[in-house]
């Protein structure tokens, strides 16, 4: 069993280099998703199918500018990781979108089982998302 951080890091570094099949294979099968908010996006999400659906959502909403940025280091207690982060993305008709944001996962067998999402203005997000 390999320590969370470093499933986490498999994952972070797929993302970061727009690896989606990396992305997908640092997923657990039986992964959950918690998209906070009241939008359509909003949800739980379930298996690395319904994952990559909802990321794909968000660069389609945003005509691909939407990015997300490590804004401190990870922080690892037992199975969680907690990432500090910072989220940015355009869309005609909307105010831009820059955001602070935490995001928690939850390492199970190697591989990342549950994520939690918050974001500094959820309100602001929903509108942006809607």
């Amino acid at each position: 069993m390999t320590q969370p951080i470093a499933a986490y890091t498999a994952y972070d570094e797929a993302l970061a280099t727009g690896n989606m099949p990396g992305v997908a294979a640092a997923l657990h099968a039986d992964v959950v998703w918690h998209q906070p908010g009241a939008h359509s996006l909003s949800g739980d999400h379930r298996g690395p199918d319904g994952v990559m659906a909802l990321l794909g959502g968000f660069m389609e909403r945003s005509g691909g500018t939407f990015t997300l940025t490590k804004a401190g280091p990870a922080m690892v207690n037992g199975q969680y990781v907690a990432q500090p982060v910072s989220f940015a993305a355009t869309r005609d008709g909307h105010e831009p979108l820059d955001m602070a944001g935490v995001d928690v996962f939850r390492i199970e067998d190697d591989l990342i089982k549950e994520v939690w999402l918050y974001s500094s203005d959820q309100a602001v997000e929903d509108a942006f998302w809607s």
